[in-house]
This record gives C-alpha cells, structure tokens and sequence, in this order.
C-alpha cells in the first residue's frame, strides 16, 4: 500500500471514529435534555357505559384531552359497562375512539371487556376466549393507539399471552401497564360465584383460577423488572397503571372493605411485592387505577403508623363522570409529579 493510501486510510478511520463519538455525545446531550424535561400526560377509563348515556361525551373528552398539552394518554380498563355484551364490535369500536388522539395512546385492559364476559348479559362468552381476543385485536402491534404512535416493550409476544403489559420511558420515568383487571383479578373463590347468573361451568372457572396464578406470577416477574430497570436508569419515578380497585383502602376511609371477604384475595401477592418493591426504591411511585368511578389522590397501603411516603395512588374519573386527570412531572422539582382533575366543560 502507497503511503498516499495508508494516510488516506488513517484520515477515513479517523473521521469514522470522530462521527461515532459525536454521535455518542449527541444522543448522551439529547438523553439529558429529555430527562430535564417538563412534561403531563392524561389519565381517564371506565368509560363509555351506555347504560349512563356516556357515548354523546366522549368527543368532548377527547377533544379536550386533544387541546392540551399532554405528551400521551393512558386508558385505565373498562371500554363498556358491565351488563352489557362482550361482542367483536366493542372492541374494534374503542380502537377506533383510541386512534383518534393526536397523541399516543397507552391501553390497559378492564374486567368489563374481559373477566365479566361470562356473564348471561353478558353474552354468555368464555372469558378466558375475549382476553385471547383482545390480545390478538388490540396488543397485535409494538406501538400504541393514536394518530403520534409510542414504541412499547411488551412483556410477552405481539397478540400472545401476557402481551397486554407493556413498559416505555419518557424523561426520567419508567411507565408500565399491567394487566390486573376488577372482579378479584379473575380469581374464582366459590362454587356459587362460578355459576351465579353465569354461563361458567366449574370446569371453566377451574381454568380461570389457572389462569388467575400463571398472570398473577408474570405480573409480579414484570413489576420486578420494571422497578429494577427504574433503578439501573436512576429513574426519579415509576407510574404503574392497573384496572382493579385493589381495595387497600384503611377502615377508617372505607366503610366496607372487600379484602376483609372470605376469598377476596387476589391481589394480595402483587400487593406484597408492590410494597416491597416501592420500600427499595428511592424515587416516587404512583399506582394508577380505575374500577370505582371516584377520583381520588391518597397515600394507602400499611397502616397509619407506617406510611409508604414515596408511594401515591390515583384513582381516575369513570362513567357517569366523563372527565379526566393531568399528571405533571417536574424532573427538578422537590414533588416529582403534581396531579389536577379535568373537569370537561358540558359534561
């Protein structure tokens, strides 16, 4: 090789190596500019019921929800109400209403569309064939709802079992969405509530029961990764959305409390490993849930005397309430996240 060449090849490996480091040093400034970034995104479900007459607000909600600012949605469960039927139709229909926000949109199953589909209302489905379903239909993609799409890691295969729990990251937060839907997360606890106003045989609640343990465990696998990943970035904070009112309300705000119930205990593992979790983690923690319709911001879980100070739940609007919530976060503040309900105006 001539010198003329030799020296040509060093200037060429030269440059190579300059535009990898000036890239390296462009993507580390634009990860440092994300995480020092303010954002909000939006939280609502429950919604439509057309038992409420909700249908005719919804377009006001998602045109509300449209003019703000927010940098994504988040859809808690629930795409009808409970006493009507599970039919193919319900769900292309909420795939439809979700695409029609500009920006991403992040789905979370509810029991409506999935755990109670065996009811006779209900169309007398096998519930267990809907959540195949709704896999297959609406977790068939590595990208959210809406017009902007958000790449999501799913923790099983696309349209296959446990596809629905999903996690992204956004600045110095690490979001997930878990599959943990109302109605004791699918577990059957009685003979009785097997069969009552059902087209469930014991043979079919047997399975439900299987299936209740296989996704509790691959829950609680997913929540583990997700809080170690929270960590390895040093992420300020984790915001998990679940369907099901866990019901870890203390007696003294809630009158009645369904974990006191003889077989009323399926949540009780993710619960353990969501304090464990939360009480190693040094950043904020806020579980997002639906299922009850009433808004509201608490600090739960323990008792009184032992509070979990980094730990918030939110529990978003639901029909008859077609209204939503604005989450805020604020990488530099003393509060990462602050919260504000959104009234929509004419519902």
């Amino acid at each position: 090789m001539s010198v003329i060449n030799k020296n040509l090849l060093r200037s060429l490996t030269a440059l190579a190596i300059a535009a990898v480091l000036n890239t390296a040093v462009a993507d580390d400034n634009e990860h440092e500019k994300l995480e020092a970034e303010e954002f909000s995104f939006a939280l609502w479900g429950d919604m439509p019921y057309a038992k409420n007459g909700d249908s005719p607000k919804i377009q006001a909600l998602i045109d509300d929800i449209n003019a703000s600012k927010v940098a994504f949605s988040i859809f808690d469960g629930d795409i009808k109400d409970g006493s009507s039927r599970c039919d193919d139709w319900q769900y292309t229909d909420a795939a439809d209403r979700f695409n029609q926000f500009k920006k991403p949109l992040i789905y979370v199953p509810g029991d409506n569309e999935w755990t109670d589909c065996h009811r006779t209302n209900n169309g007398g489905y096998n519930n267990l064939e809907r959540l195949d379903h709704i896999r297959q239909t609406l977790f068939n993609s590595q990208e959210s709802f809406g017009v902007k799409k958000l790449k999501l890691e799913h923790q099983g295969e696309l349209g296959g079992e446990y596809a629905e729990n999903v996690r992204w990251t956004r600045g110095n937060v690490v979001f997930v969405g878990l599959n943990i839907p109302g109605s004791n997360n699918n577990k059957v606890s009685t003979d009785a509530e097997c069969t009552s106003k059902s087209a469930r045989t014991l043979d079919d609640c047997k399975a439900d029961n299987a299936e209740y343990l296989a996704r509790d465990a691959a829950n609680i696998e997913f929540l583990k990764e997700s809080f170690q990943k929270a960590k390895q970035h040093h992420a300020r904070g984790l915001v998990l959305t679940i369907q099901a009112d866990p019901s870890f309300d203390l007696p003294e705000t809630e009158t009645f409390n369904e974990r006191t119930l003889a077989g009323f205990d399926g949540y009780n593992k993710f619960l353990a490993a969501l304090v464990a979790e939360t009480n190693n983690f040094a950043g904020e923690v806020i579980l997002v849930h639906g299922d009850v319709h009433f808004f509201k911001i608490d600090k739960p879980l323990i008792d009184q005397a032992h509070l979990i100070k980094n730990f918030t739940r939110i529990e978003t609007f639901g029909s008859p309430n077609v209204h939503w919530v604005k989450v805020s976060v604020h990488p530099e503040g003393r509060n990462l996240f602050t919260i504000e309900p959104v009234i929509v105006p004419g519902n």
